[in-house]
């Protein structure tokens, strides 16, 4: 029974092979991080920060491109209604690379390890109010070249040289490279002065309705304070009718 046993586990490695005996922990293990991530994006979106809260999200970019990031306060609820916002960026390796105090400011900076960058807001300054935030941050690429091709394009290049020639494709594919990255940074400041239009929409409602209760309050104050001083005013000039009996005595 024993060799049976052993016999049919010995079978069953050697159908399944080592490799199926714990859990597939890459994906796509024939595929680089070069071709899982590469590419320019961008993301466009809003938080809401509770009192003294701190949220974080992390961005992947590789060594030498361009990582962007940009943020701007919209509304602020509370007593202080402070609208300064704590923004730190960390390399993947734990190093601080920018550290922000303001309601609204833009970093941009060359990447120097690939990776995840982390970046993290904090709301610590409200610590009874909360806030919403816009942010606008991703990666672009000024000098992309997928490795696969770069050998290619330079046996292509070696051969243009030789044979003096203009290679019109190339030329038609570099422009249209350049206009691409020319729309992304267009699209870059468009989102920019989005957050500022929306911050400067979301500040007017707040004074719009400031100003509508502070007249309210203001209004009912000047009723309530009339009506008291010709109450009193009236109550000087009232007199009664005293009879002889009624007199005061000394």
């Amino acid at each position: 029974m024993l060799c049976s046993s052993s016999g049919l586990i010995l079978v069953l490695v050697l159908f399944w092979g080592p490799g199926h005996a714990g859990p597939m922990t890459d994906p796509h293990p024939n595929m680089s991080d070069q071709e899982l991530f590469w590419g320019r994006d961008q993301y466009d979106f809003s938080v809401v920060l509770r009192a003294a809260g701190l949220d974080c999200f992390w961005h992947f970019a590789h060594h030498g491109e361009r990582f962007y990031l940009n943020y701007m306060v919209q509304w602020v609820t509370g007593v202080g209604h402070d609208r300064h916002l704590t923004v730190t960026v960390n390399a993947p390796g734990g190093r601080l690379i920018s550290n922000i105090d303001e309601a609204k400011g833009q970093i941009n900076f060359e990447t120097k390890e690939t990776g995840f960058y982390q970046m993290c807001f904090s709301n610590f300054h409200n610590r009874f109010g909360t806030m919403q935030v816009f942010l606008s941050f991703g990666v672009y690429y000024d000098g992309y070249q997928d490795p696969a091709k770069s050998k290619e394009e330079e046996k292509k290049k070696k051969e243009e040289v030789s044979k003096d020639l203009n290679n019109t494709l190339g030329i038609i594919e570099n422009t249209s490279q350049k206009v691409d990255l020319y729309v992304f940074h267009m699209i870059r400041h468009y989102a920019f002065n989005r957050m500022t239009k929306s911050a400067d929409y979301f500040l007017l409602q707040s004074n719009s309705r400031y100003v509508t209760w502070w007249s309210w309050a203001l209004s009912i104050l000047i009723v309530t304070c009339g009506y008291l001083q010709l109450f009193f005013l009236k109550r000087l000039f009232v007199t009664t009718n005293v009879t002889e009996g009624e007199k005061p005595r000394c």
